[in-house]
This record gives structure tokens, C-alpha cells and sequence, in this order.
């Protein structure tokens, strides 16, 4: 059971740096510094959009408007550390108490 721990924490972990990466991609979009017609730049940015998108469109229903703020990246991350501690705290002593 604690390799299942364990598979999910690197999975949360490896989800928290696409969220990094597709913001910072979108920073260089903002600012023009990087040429959104590169096909390599195209095919990342597509990739790190559909890997996000779908979870940033359910959190913004949620968050109020704050014009061109988008914070939605911001509570993913906060409930990726949470879930991390939480595996972490109380999931993986859980299972070596059981003994599984």
C-alpha cells in the first residue's frame, strides 16, 4: 500500500510542475517573449493547456472575478501541498500501523 502512497505523491508532484510550467508559459506569452507560431512552443503550450484547463475551468467557477487575475493556478497548487501532506501525515503511518 505504501508504493500506492507513493505512485500518488509523485503523481501530485509531477501535476505541480506542469501547473508551474503552464504558468510561466503563459508569463512569456503575456509579455512576448516567446513567439507562439514556433511549433515546439505551439505543441508544449497545447500540451500544458490541456493538461490543465480542465481542472483551472472548475476552480474558476468558483473564484470571483479579479479582472486579469487568474488565481486558479494558485489554489491548484495550495491543493496539491495540501493533498501531499496529507498522504504524508496521516495516509502513510495509517498504513505502517495496519501494517499493509
Amino acid at each position: 500500500m505504501l508504493a500506492v502512497t507513493f505512485v500518488l505523491y509523485q503523481a501530485l508532484n509531477l501535476y505541480w510542475w506542469i501547473v508551474i510550467a503552464s504558468a510561466i508559459l503563459s508569463w512569456l506569452y503575456a509579455f512576448n517573449i516567446v513567439n507562439p507560431g514556433n511549433p515546439f512552443v505551439d505543441s508544449v503550450g497545447r500540451f500544458l493547456w490541456q493538461m490543465t484547463e480542465p481542472v483551472y475551468r472548475r476552480i474558476r467557477r468558483f473564484l470571483p472575478d479579479l479582472g486579469g487575475i487568474d488565481l486558479s493556478p494558485l489554489v491548484v497548487l495550495f491543493a496539491i501541498m495540501f493533498l501531499q501532506y496529507f498522504i504524508v501525515v496521516y495516509i502513510d503511518p495509517a498504513i505502517v500501523r495496519a501494517g499493509l
